[in-house]
């Protein structure tokens, strides 16, 4: 634009703007087990100042695990902002659990309303079920 020497558009989400969000960056760890996060965790939340709640869901408990495998184990955790209903962070800790990010990324990073996700109904039986049984949980 520059050097066209026409009008910069600088604001947010912007032609020319920088778009990445840097607290939606999702990570995978390719161990045994698998480790796969996006946005904050738990203390960096409330380091930042967040009024928040987390959930925890154990992946053995979702049906499609037992598909995956026999004694599948993992956990799976949402970082709950609850002025603002919406997710802040995600974790999710075994086998394969990297297919699952992408789900976590859309939702922190689109700051997806609690409310509108549970709209989003899973694939029955999968490990995808864990959202369902995440989104239970938080509602007691």
């Amino acid at each position: 634009a520059r050097a066209a020497k026409d009008p910069v558009d600088s604001a947010p989400w912007g032609a020319h703007a920088a778009t990445a969000d840097h607290a939606a960056v999702p990570q995978v760890v390719f161990t045994d087990p698998e480790a796969a996060s996006v946005g904050l965790t738990l203390a960096e939340a409330e380091r930042a100042g967040h009024r928040v709640r987390a959930v925890d869901y154990d992946l053995a408990s979702v049906a499609g695990s037992g598909l995956y495998a026999d004694g599948y184990r993992g956990r799976a955790r949402m970082i709950v902002d609850l002025d603002r209903e919406i997710l802040l962070g995600v974790t999710f800790v075994g086998p394969g659990i990297g297919e699952l990010l992408h789900s976590a990324t859309v939702a922190v990073a689109g700051e997806v309303p609690i409310a509108r996700l549970w709209h989003a109904v899973p694939a029955y039986p999968t490990i995808s079920e864990v959202w369902l049984r995440l989104l239970e949980t938080l509602r007691g």
